[in-house]
């Protein structure tokens, strides 16, 4: 304030005292681009107009030009150069810059075109320009003009282009530009160098940037950045850890930037714990480590871990993105969290980010995930342009929540819209019509992938298809698929073919499926057990034990099953038969006056899938306590009457828990929502949203 206060007491000045000398207008305009005084620098020409009429006034013009341009008063300018009797090529590039700054690409290239000899200046200020709006192409063009017509480019320029060559991807182009580098004087400039790093690294061609790197003389922190960028886009996370060692051996100090992709590197390899260690070592954190650190949970999923440091963010005073919301919000759908859902719902809408497509998305399928599906559709049909991505997350979710028609429906209004669907889509309608048994649906639909969208069905389409003709007892056509699928059947397409045989009791196919399965990850415990269930089924417990055998010398682990619910904001986990919850005797205390009631009422334990050959009694008190029972008494005692109950569960529920479920909902008036591995259980009134189809 007090600069301009000074500015303005010596223009005061000028205009009392009347003309001035060159020397004299060109120091007050000088202190105009300082303070960025349009005010000032329009009197100073509207003085200059009335008293100086020296030829010299062409560099004094070209001055004021860079004022008005500085303020983004391009009127101003305009009218100026317009009226200047003489132009020059600075001029030009004045009034180019003025141009650049407010986005008139059209307009700088129109007046660009103008000029008779235009200099290196006028090209890097339009080439920067075309850059910065992505005419990426237009400016590659310019760049090839200025070398035609031999005027040498700059550095800046070199970065500029290389820059373009990133963008598009064009390798050619960028060692065309390495190769005119090379002739120069700017082979050696450190930006141009780390622009050739970049420029090769995001081409693919690593080998050469590391030529590049290693070529280099003097290196800052933004060349090794670059470089350990470059391994980590081209998928060696090994190299950029040897990158990093060296750096810190060489005692170059790391930046936010080299620390960030450092944290990708860890988490890109799995290695979560070496993630939060460089994560905590990182001082001042941007919101782009913080979301890469919570991205990193999620896609791990440590859901919990990633909600925990979404909240430290907050404390922290970060502000977060769409991309840091979108990820945690997808954390509370892997939790059917609806509670930290709607939370960070609200301060989506409270940032205004509410409508970004990312997170809208994200928040179709949360909701969806959490057996909401009318929330859902409610932001689904408020966005303004919803991608083929964000169709898929309803469609999907429709599916998943027992809600075929709604899914095919919508999937046909899709393309109604000329959307064209992905592979996505179609797991989505095939899903829909495999939980609704719409078999000649499925079929068509199936066919449609490659005869009317020319797409390759995946190994999910073949998987819903053997799901679908499985389930409704098509053994023969189910092994004919498999038989004539275009792609090598995966460990997917066995372990769902072993799924419908168990299903069918077709043990001769389900021992086929299994053989496969102990091939191609013979430490999966999934088929011996999947396959020791259909043994017991029938009574053949010398195969059950043969099994077990099989997995003890194989050491072979059965992971646990274990089922959460989230009550005020906490998550509660059960294992079967757990006894370390703080209000275990309550819980336990609920289920026998649960099972007692649901007795009186008809229901009878589903003890077929014991897996030893016990009595009758002992069948019945192994599958009491199952984590899903658990997990629902605790809600039964934790939640008000009118509050649905929302369980997930980490596998398949069995059929015993599944039919304990609508003994509940029928005799206690719950709402209660089982998501297992599977699909979505709404359990109303004695009845399933799955139709006993699951």
């Amino acid at each position: 304030m007090k600069a301009r206060q000074k500015l303005r007491e010596a223009v005061d000045l000028l205009y009392a005292r009347g003309p001035a000398c060159s020397k004299t207008y060109y120091s007050l305009i000088s202190e105009c681009i300082q303070c960025s005084d349009v005010e000032q620098a329009k009197r100073l020409q509207s003085h200059m107009d009335l008293y100086f009429f020296q030829p010299t006034t062409t560099s004094l013009h070209n001055r004021l030009l860079h004022v008005y341009g500085k303020c983004n008063k391009i009127s101003y300018a305009r009218q100026l150069f317009d009226n200047m009797p003489v132009r020059d090529v600075l001029s030009y590039n004045a009034m180019l810059t003025a141009y650049s700054k407010v986005g008139l690409v059209e307009e700088a290239r129109t007046l660009f075109s103008q000029i008779v000899s235009p200099d290196s200046v006028s090209f890097n200020i339009l080439i920067s320009a075309l850059v910065t709006k992505g005419f990426s192409e237009d400016a590659l063009k310019y760049f090839i003009q200025m070398r035609r017509e031999r005027i040498a480019p700059t550095e800046y320029t070199h970065v500029s282009v290389l820059n373009v060559c990133s963008h598009l991807m064009d390798l050619r182009s960028g060692k065309e530009v390495h190769g005119w580098i090379l002739t120069g004087s700017s082979k050696s400039n450190l930006f141009v160098c780390n622009a050739l790093i970049d420029m090769y690294a995001k081409c693919g061609d690593i080998d050469q940037a590391q030529r590049v790197f290693n070529e280099m003389i003097d290196r800052n922190v933004v060349s090794w950045n670059s470089m350990i960028a470059g391994y980590l886009r081209n998928g060696k996370p090994d190299k950029c850890l040897d990158l990093f060692s060296k750096m810190c051996c060489l005692g170059i100090t790391p930046d936010l930037v080299t620390l960030s992709s450092i944290l990708r590197v860890y988490i890109h390899v799995g290695h979560i714990e070496e993630a939060q260690n460089i994560f905590r070592e990182i001082k001042e954190r941007d919101v782009v480590a913080w979301t890469t650190m919570i991205v990193g949970l999620a896609q791990r999923g440590r859901d919990e871990d990633a909600l925990q440091l979404f909240g430290e963010m907050l404390l922290e005073g970060i502000r977060p993105d769409s991309c840091t919301l979108s990820s945690v919000i997808s954390a509370c759908a892997g939790l059917a969290s609806t509670d930290h859902g709607k939370a960070i719902h609200g301060k989506a809408i409270l940032i205004g980010t509410e409508g970004d497509l990312l997170v809208s998305t994200a928040l179709v399928d949360m909701y969806s995930k959490c057996g909401q599906v009318r929330d859902s559709w409610v932001i689904f049909t408020n966005m303004e342009s919803p991608n083929v991505i964000s169709w898929n997350s309803m469609i999907i979710g429709y599916a998943q929540n027992g809600m075929a028609t709604d899914a095919l429906i919508l999937y046909e209004r899709m393309l109604k819209e000329n959307l064209n669907p992905d592979n996505i889509t179609f797991v989505g309608v095939l899903s829909a019509c495999c939980h609704a048994s719409f078999i000649e649906q499925g079929r068509k639909y199936f066919h449609s992938i490659r005869e009317q969208h020319g797409l390759t069905p995946s190994a999910d389409h073949y998987a819903c298809m053997i799901n679908l003709l499985g389930r409704s007892k098509n053994m023969n056509e189910v092994v004919d698929l498999i038989k004539n699928m275009q792609i090598e059947p995966n460990y997917l397409i066995w372990s769902t073919f072993l799924s419908v045989c168990r299903m069918n009791g077709d043990i001769e196919h389900a021992e086929m499926a299994a053989r496969q399965l102990f091939q191609l990850d013979p430490l999966d415990s999934g088929p011996y057990i999947m396959l020791s269930n259909m043994y017991a089924a029938c009574g053949r417990w010398e195969d059950v034990a043969s099994m077990r055998s099989l997995m003890k010398e194989r050491n072979v682990r059965k992971f646990a099953a274990y089922s959460w619910i989230e009550i005020n904001n906490k998550v509660h986990k059960f294992l079967s038969d757990d006894r370390s919850h703080p209000q275990t005797k309550k819980i336990y205390e609920k289920l026998s006056s649960l099972m007692v009631k649901l007795g009186e009422e008809g229901y009878v334990p589903d003890t077929n899938l014991v897996l030893h050959d016990v009595g009758e009694k002992e069948k019945v008190e192994s599958i009491y306590y199952h984590s899903e029972k658990l997990a629902l008494a605790y809600g039964l005692i934790s939640k008000p009457q009118n509050i649905p109950l929302r369980i997930v569960k980490n596998i398949r529920v069995c059929g015993d828990c599944h039919l304990f479920m609508k003994f509940v909902s029928k005799a206690t008036d719950r709402y209660i929502i089982l998501r297992d591995s599977n699909r979505y259980h709404h359990f109303v009134k004695g009845q399933c949203s799955c139709k006993d189809y699951w």
